[in-house]
């Protein structure tokens, strides 16, 4: 395998058939030594995480299969903390599409004057750049458009998608007595231009809560593992 990519929580390798191996790592974003999905840089590392990860993901995926929703997986081995996917092609340099149900975290904090913190939301999507050193900044359709990003089409069929398995994995987290408050995805296109999602479902890429008390990624993913 040759290795193509080295990101903060994956490592992407390229196999000899053309697909590609994610090796999801133990390390973990955050600031000062505090644990933050949100976070741009590496905050350190928590044994285990890696695989913990990519069997939540891998969950999901099979879940999202079963329901004929593309993907970008193909298979998984758990114990080597891999899994095999399809080439996929990102727009841009890559995009982070949010779901939101509730008014928390960013988006409380932007329009904090016109919402009340945890006000009910109706599968808002939004989409933001990758780019850490302008953290990550909102765009939308049109600007996605005239800066030859994603066409119209794309943008509208990510939306949907987006809203769709949001409410799969909400309703996942529904029958374990949490509520999911907002998740982010990411997606490509195949070699046939379909948009499929991509990257991981995993306990740091959602914000769930439980009676109303804030679950932390950790403890998450180890309700979403539990069988």
């Amino acid at each position: 395998m040759k290795k193509v990519y080295q990101g903060k929580t994956k490592d992407v390798y390229l196999l000899e058939n053309g697909n590609y191996s994610l090796f999801f790592k133990d390390d973990v974003t955050g600031e000062g030594g505090v644990f933050d999905p949100g976070a741009n840089h590496v905050g350190g590392s928590i044994e285990g995480m890696g695989k913990a990860n990519l069997k939540t993901t891998v969950k999901f995926f099979e879940m999202l299969k079963e329901k004929g929703i593309g993907t970008h997986y193909i298979s998984a081995d758990l114990e080597k903390g891999t899994m095999e996917v399809v080439p996929a092609e990102l727009f841009g340099e890559g995009l982070e599409v949010i779901c939101r149900f509730r008014a928390v975290g960013s988006f409380y904090r932007r329009y904090g004057k016109y919402v009340k913190e945890g006000q009910k939301l109706d599968s808002y999507v939004e989409i933001t750049l990758k780019d850490d050193d302008r953290n990550d900044p909102l765009i939308t359709k049109e600007a996605l458009e005239m800066l030859d990003i994603m066409n119209g089409d794309d943008y509208d069929d990510t939306v949907k998608r987006t809203r769709e398995i949001a409410s799969a994995v909400a309703d996942v987290l529904s029958a374990k007595g949490l509520e999911l408050y907002d998740i982010k995805f990411e997606f490509g296109k195949d070699m046939n231009g379909k948009v499929l999602l991509i990257d991981e479902i995993a306990g740091g890429n959602m914000r769930a809560y439980k009676d109303g008390e804030y679950v932390d990624p950790v403890t998450l993913t180890e309700i979403l593992n539990m069988d």
